[in-house]
């Protein structure tokens, strides 16, 4: 059976690492900005894996960009 690779930028959640590469930013900022906003709609907690909702992470990018 082959295994289907998806790219990331059409991925609806992503890894912290994937997450990482994408926005160009640190593991370890990402995992800051998540301890820092528990109830924040853009993460997901799957037990103790933190996923990165790449569209609505996007967005908050850009908002946080016009600042």
């Amino acid at each position: 059976m082959k295994k289907v690779e998806v790219p990331v930028w059409e991925k609806a959640n992503l890894t912290v690492n994937e997450a990482a590469a994408y926005f160009e930013i640190g593991t370890k900022k990402i995992r800051d900005l998540a301890r820092e906003n528990p109830d924040a709609t853009y993460f997901l907690w799957n037990g103790s894996k933190l996923l990165i909702k790449r569209e609505l992470f996007e967005k908050q990018c850009e908002q946080w960009n016009e600042l």
